[in-house]
């Protein structure tokens, strides 16, 4: 079977735009490996959650496992970068932030682990990082650059469809429902890309409650109550149901449905 190698920034970020791919992957028979740039030490977390001398970064790392068990992944790895913080703020500077790393020596720990694994897949984020944090924007570079030491060949852009974002809020406001805490529909222009961008749309239906028990199990990120987890099932599905994707080499529009469908 095939290996999928999913490369992100910090510990939830594996849930959200990728939690369900790497459930149906799993369940699929194949080998799925999730890798972090950082343990996600600048996150914010709520007054009173940690334990008496316990770093986020412990209470994260311990998270990601945990959420990773759920996705069915068969190995977690760090690569031991610090978190950068959102953009604009003095950890961008700080050394050893993700950041500040070089691309190519950075590069070089993913490659080990892509050779390592013999890869057939790596998902990164869009040039953007999605919606510009500084370390999603680095894991593209990173990532895209890891891929070629390796030799990987088919590379997915993990995105979020900014079309269908706006059709969804319409369609809540439409239905009367009102969410604090969500997107700004009149800032919306660095937020994933167009529709007509995307090449690969998964449907992870299937793979819903796996992917809300791991967003879940990042209680100190994303708590029962945030805007993510207080949706009714029908507007979780409507928002988390599709994971959107930009296949590195191929043309754009819409015409993949899965990551390994070639390779099942």
């Amino acid at each position: 079977m095939a290996t999928l190698v999913s490369f992100h920034a910090h510990p939830d970020d594996e849930a959200i735009p990728t939690g369900g791919v790497l459930a149906k992957a799993a369940d699929a028979g194949h080998r799925v490996v999730i890798v972090f740039a950082t343990r996600g030490e600048h996150g914010e977390v709520d007054e009173g959650f940690l334990d008496e001398g316990e770093a986020l970064w412990q209470r994260r790392e311990q998270e990601c496992l945990r959420a990773a068990e759920v996705l069915g992944a068969g190995r977690v790895e760090f690569l031991g970068f610090v978190d950068s913080g959102m953009m604009g703020t003095p950890e961008n500077d700080a050394p050893g932030s993700f950041w500040q790393a070089d691309v190519d020596e950075a590069a070089k720990r993913l490659a080990a682990i892509l050779e390592e694994e013999q890869a057939d897949v790596l998902t990164v984020y869009d040039a953007n990082g999605v919606y510009g944090h500084p370390d999603h924007i680095q894991i593209h570079r990173v990532g895209v650059r890891a891929a070629e030491m390796a030799g990987t060949g088919r590379v997915y852009e993990a995105t979020m469809n900014r079309d269908d974002v706006l059709r969804g809020m319409n369609e809540a406001r439409v239905a009367g429902m009102e969410m604090e805490g969500g997107l700004d529909p009149d800032a919306m222009d660095d937020f994933g890309v167009r529709e007509a961008q995307i090449t690969t749309a998964v449907d992870v239906t299937d793979y819903l409650d796996r992917k809300r028990a791991a967003m879940a199990a990042h209680a100190s990120q994303i708590s029962e109550s945030s805007f993510f987890l207080a949706m009714p099932p029908e507007y979780f599905a409507r928002a988390f149901g599709t994971e959107w994707f930009i296949r590195r080499g191929a043309p754009a529009g819409i015409h993949e449905h899965g990551l390994l469908d070639e390779l099942d």
